[in-house]
């Protein structure tokens, strides 16, 4: 039988449609390497809380980059991936709204793109990847086989988030939430660096009245569509 071939496959779209979760699915159904590109910004940003690096002081931002290791394990016994921060399980802390509420700030910084751009581009130059993001189809992989951007609703993204955060033990009102994601869309749709924008070529699904099974199965149905091409 021969080989299927393997493809790159970008997921892109807004907080809380389940991107990751999607992407996470999809790679382990067609056996490919799942790439988190927010956990990498997650992580990015804890070290820079934790080392209190000043967001407009240059210097200490790439000297802050320059020891910044980040690695992708998968946990067996949960059947997950988790974020490696210099060799440290840091999963759970870069999910926390602290590192929600400036994450975007420090996405936006050119520096870090770059730094991370460089990274997810090493981890996708032999296929067989699923990666998910806000510019993987426009920056990272502009010519990826197969591009999604997922939307949904405010209120049912909020809800999504506070069923995670309530799942790892942290309470969060509504409010709270549904604040942090509209600037956080802001933010990520207004910068001037890497934008969250739909790719011209990526197919847009709507993930509001879904289920995870059938926004998964949508991606798998083209994947496969595009494999056997």
């Amino acid at each position: 039988m021969p080989t299927r071939n393997k493809i790159t496959i970008a997921i892109d779209g807004y907080s809380g449609t389940g991107k990751s979760s999607t992407a996470k699915a999809v790679a382990s159904k067609l056996g490919y390497i799942y790439v988190d590109s927010g956990a990498m910004y997650r992580a990015v940003t804890l070290h820079f809380l934790k080392n209190e690096i000043d967001l407009n002081d240059k210097t200490q931002v790439l000297n802050a980059l320059e020891n910044i290791q980040i690695d992708f394990s998968y946990n067996k016994d949960l059947a997950r991936y988790e974020t490696c921060l210099n060799e440290n399980n840091v999963e759970e802390s870069i999910r926390g709204m602290e590192v929600s509420n400036y994450v975007s700030a420090v996405s936006a910084i050119k520096a870090v793109r770059d730094a991370m751009i460089a990274i997810q581009r090493k981890l996708g130059e032999a296929k067989g990847v699923v990666m998910d993001g806000r510019d993987i189809g426009t920056v990272v992989f502009p010519n990826a086989d197969l591009k999604f951007f997922l939307t949904a609703d405010t209120k049912i993204r909020a809800e999504r988030r506070q069923m995670e955060l309530k799942e790892s033990g942290n309470e969060v009102s509504l409010t709270d939430i549904i604040k942090n994601l509209e600037d956080r869309d802001k933010v990520d749709s207004s910068r001037e660096i890497s934008p969250l924008r739909r790719a011209e070529d990526a197919i847009e699904i709507d993930t509001t009245g879904l289920s995870f099974a059938d926004q998964v199965g949508l991606i798998i149905d083209k994947a496969n569509e595009t494999i056997n091409v």
